[in-house]
């Protein structure tokens, strides 16, 4: 498959883009969940961790549960969007490194949250689509503001 970096680029951030977009509240929930089906490759791995053992989720166990909190009325206008971040593509892979942000309503208070996520996309027949994702939301002792990112080279030769 043919492949243009700047083109590349567009289409990995347009699928980024595309998986923040899907986590609305209200009736657009069940659209959400359709998006997260475009993007998300069917055998795609979703992993949660914030601080608890991690969960490992295939593609309807992740999508399910959040489409009926999203649609359940009880939160309300609940979004999620990547804030910055980090891209590395080779040929038919990508890596996206980023921190993210969210807010919704519980009632009447007003919350907030935010952290780190990683996805990884490959390349397909017909685009970028994710292959697999994990995260990790701030809580007391894993905070944003002390986040300092740590790249690391290696010669691969165990030594």
């Amino acid at each position: 498959m043919p492949n243009n970096a700047e083109g590349d680029r567009a289409a990995v951030y347009g699928a980024v883009r595309r998986f923040f977009s899907a986590f609305v509240s209200g009736p657009e929930a069940a659209e959400g969940a359709a998006v997260l089906r475009e993007v998300l490759l069917p055998g795609a791995v979703v992993v949660r961790t914030c601080g608890d053992e991690p969960q490992v989720l295939g593609v309807e166990d992740f999508i399910r549960p959040r489409i009926e909190l999203l649609a359940g009325g009880e939160l309300r206008d609940f979004r999620e969007w990547a804030r910055s971040g980090r891209m590395d593509i080779f040929g038919d892979i990508a890596q996206v490194w980023c921190r993210y942000e969210k807010s919704w309503f519980l009632g009447a208070e007003a919350s907030e949250g935010r952290g780190m996520k990683t996805l990884q996309l490959v390349r397909t027949s017909s685009g970028w689509r994710i292959s697999a994702i994990a995260w990790d939301d701030e809580r007391p002792g894993v905070s944003m503001s002390a986040f300092q990112p740590m790249t690391e080279t290696f010669d691969g030769s165990g030594s």
